[in-house]
């Protein structure tokens, strides 16, 4: 884009400048719609697997019901607790939201077709994941709360817990891929499995990893059933408790944005990102050329999302020591064990040549 304007006569420091802000926009605006809809999608399976209807009042088939509740928590009062720290309370649900945001920079919707394309853009997903346990811990103390405060705890141990794990998981697709770059690692998987299917999951290597990702991924996102940091039954809600207004509905954009990010990373790093699922013209439509990979993409990530939703509709609440002991005396060490599995197949096969 930034060619475009600097043909039409503008500096390239603008052009550039202006290309970027278009590029952010063409990203965050649609992330943002899509929470809207993924919302919606989430209450319709859970309804449709407690054979309930689900939302069915405003708009065709209630598709207009996100929309309405975003509108309502917009016209509400902002209350702010007399005895919180009232700058803290109120920046906690801009950097969750903003966090979440972020981290789609370097996703790859198509070949070459990313805001950032830099070489370390799987590090730059895990700093800036990382970063997304602020926004709950500063809400928690920030509160002057004891549930909240207790939330921001669990938060702070939940996350440091699987993302260790997840690191480690990552390690094997790096030294697959031989990149920390998303669009080298998507490359890496055209007809990886037999020539054909396009994703490491093919690999029996590389599919019980996958598996500890998607576990890992719901983890990390607070998703049930390892919701503890909301345990309504324990926390009322968590470190949302004392939140009311675009401040709370910050933390709902924010929750969901970071759920398609781990929906997207499923399919980026292990089923072939914007690749179609097999390599060879099976049926007429299957492969056309004319079918951009942002299409793919957005199929697969509404796979995964399907199956986050399923899960939560389907799978009771952990206890807290279940979840510390999953994290840390099943998935680090499993982890831990299919990275030197992983490096010794590839130094034996002579893969790193």
């Amino acid at each position: 884009m930034t060619p475009f304007f600097v043909t039409h006569g503008l500096p390239y420091a603008w052009a550039w400048g202006i290309s970027t802000v278009i590029e952010i926009l063409l990203i965050a605006f649609p992330v943002m719609l899509a929470v809207a809809i993924v919302i919606y999608l989430d209450r319709k399976i859970w309804a449709a697997m407690a054979l309930r209807r689900g939302p069915n009042v405003v708009g065709p088939f209630g598709v207009m019901q996100s929309f309405a509740d975003g509108l309502k928590v917009f016209l509400q009062e902002t209350i702010i607790p007399a005895a919180a720290n009232k700058a803290l309370f109120l920046i906690a649900p801009i950097i969750t939201f903003t966090v979440a945001l972020l981290a789609w920079a370097v996703i790859p919707f198509a070949k070459a077709a990313m805001l950032a394309d830099i070489n370390v853009g799987l590090l730059y997903i895990l700093a800036i994941s990382s970063l997304g346990v602020y926004g709950i811990v500063i809400a928690g103390w920030a509160s002057n709360s004891k549930y909240p405060f207790f939330s921001a705890m669990r938060a702070s141990a939940q996350m440091i817990s699987y993302e260790v794990s997840i690191g480690f998981i990552l390690i094997c697709v790096v030294l697959w891929a031989g990149s920390f770059n998303l669009g080298v690692i998507v490359e890496a998987q055209r007809g990886f499995g037999f020539g054909v299917i396009n994703g490491f999951v093919c690999s029996p290597l590389l599919f019980p990893v996958w598996v500890m990702f998607l576990i890992s991924s719901m983890a990390e996102t607070q998703r049930a059933p390892f919701d503890l940091t909301e345990a309504e039954s324990e926390l009322v809600a968590g470190y949302q408790t004392e939140y009311s207004s675009m401040s709370f509905a910050l933390y709902w954009l924010g929750e969901y944005a970071n759920v398609l990010l781990m929906c997207a990373l499923n399919a980026t790093l292990f089923w072939g990102g914007y690749l179609p699922p097999l390599e060879v013209d099976l049926l007429p439509w299957f492969h056309h050329p004319e079918v951009p990979g942002i299409i793919w993409l957005i199929l697969k990530i509404l796979f995964f999302f399907f199956i986050f939703s399923w899960v939560k509709a389907t799978v009771p609440r952990y206890r807290y020591d279940q979840l510390m002991r999953l994290g840390w005396k099943i998935f680090l060490p499993l982890s831990l064990l299919f990275v030197v599995l992983v490096s010794g197949y590839l130094m034996l096969t002579g893969h790193f040549a």
